[in-house]
């Protein structure tokens, strides 16, 4: 009897799968995945609606997306970052961040090259990787304050390193890299000839006077940088996965050419109406960070009210809480007992570590706070029941 394929028998069903399902067995208020429970603006949906009865955009898109989007990617990288991209050979569009990202893995590593992941990572960087025919080297942010060690960082560099997966600001940890941390980084990769694979989707969603400070704006880098950013973090529309890869023409090349075998071309539609969302004045994201900043400080609250001990994100939407004080197990037994218990779901971050880092999140919880108000609220009250 015919089987899986050995690329995939090693991946099981993904944990946001099981704590989905699992929250909606227990009637759980779902704060794991990073799925908005509120609509983008409006402006942007009927701009999409506008494309699609236009009669002009619901056949296939060029394959690197409508000019118009890869120009509107181009503008909005020249205007917050000041770097000049050349929108015809240096932005692909893609279907989301996801498939950015395994493009760029794709077109720019070679079978018996090595990746450096730092952990806690993003779930498909790893398979990537793999697939890729590459080897994963591992270099963990370290608890409570996330923060990496130069030592281990120098270690993972050496001959056969092809390319580093950097993201910040950071999920699922809420960090904004450093300059001095950047520099680092750029130095090292400089050295050894190694591409960045920048991973910025929550590139607007920074706190506290922190700055989002891109990879490809340090001296030497632009020329080794694809970064990859996304519609869906910026204007809450997660599900028209819509995100892009910029850079320079020589790097892009290879993720076009991946690109082109994987999807072909993204929504065309939600590609018209993207150009459109980046398109809005800087007021847009001035509200949108004041909005996240509330929901931030509600989830923080509630967490600290519960007894578990967190440090507040500098960015994103998510937030790591320590919950050693109130519940003696591991990360996946919490989940699944707040989820089922509590009815709070919550993501356990060892599966976003390799198996010799795992130990370091095991006594923590991800949450997800890219919720309405008045749920975030609910969440607090329930979670306050393991401080009793």
């Amino acid at each position: 009897m015919p089987t899986i394929a050995n690329r995939v028998a090693q991946f099981g069903t993904t944990i946001f799968t099981e704590i989905n399902e699992l929250a909606l067995q227990h009637n759980a208020l779902n704060l794991g995945q990073g799925r908005p429970d509120f609509d983008g603006p409006a402006e942007i949906i009927q701009a999409a609606v506008d494309a699609m009865l236009s009669g002009k955009a619901n056949q296939y898109a060029p394959g690197s997306g409508p000019l118009a989007t890869r120009k509107a990617v181009a503008d909005h990288v020249s205007r917050f970052y000041n770097l000049d991209i050349d929108p015809t050979a240096g932005v692909v569009i893609t279907p989301g961040a996801t498939e950015a990202i395994f493009s760029s893995v794709l077109g720019l590593v070679d079978r018996g090259d090595e990746v450096i992941i730092i952990e806690p990572y993003f779930d498909s960087y790893v398979p990537n990787v793999l697939w890729a025919g590459a080897t994963p080297t591992y270099v963990p942010l370290r608890p409570p304050d996330w923060t990496l060690d130069p030592d281990e960082l120098k270690a993972a560099f050496n001959a056969k390193t092809r390319a580093i997966i950097l993201n910040t600001p950071h999920n699922p940890t809420g960090r904004v890299f450093t300059l001095d941390e950047l520099t680092l980084i750029a130095d090292l990769c400089k050295e050894h000839d190694v591409i960045v694979i920048a991973d910025e989707v929550y590139e607007h969603l920074v706190f506290d006077g922190a700055q989002h400070i891109p990879m490809a704006t340090l001296p030497g880098m632009l020329e080794r940088t694809v970064t990859v950013s996304s519609l869906g973090k910026t204007f809450s529309l997660t599900g028209w996965k819509i995100g892009w890869v910029y850079g320079h023409p020589d790097l892009i090349t290879g993720v076009s050419r991946a690109h082109q075998f994987t999807t072909f071309a993204a929504n065309h539609p939600a590609m018209v109406a993207a150009a459109h969302a980046l398109a809005l004045p800087g007021t847009y994201y001035e509200e949108f960070q004041a909005m996240y900043l509330t929901k931030r400080e509600l989830m923080v609250q509630g967490l600290r009210n519960a007894g578990l001990k967190t440090r507040s994100p500098k960015g994103t939407y998510f937030i790591m809480a320590d919950f050693s004080d109130v519940f003696d197990g591991d990360d996946i037994e919490f989940s699944r007992y707040l989820t089922a218990e509590i009815g709070v779901a919550c993501i356990p971050p060892t599966f976003f570590y390799s198996t010799g880092h795992a130990h370091m999140a095991s006594t923590q919880a991800r949450f997800a706070f890219c919720k309405s108000d008045d749920m975030l609220r609910q969440a607090g009250e329930r979670l306050a029941a393991l401080s009793r």
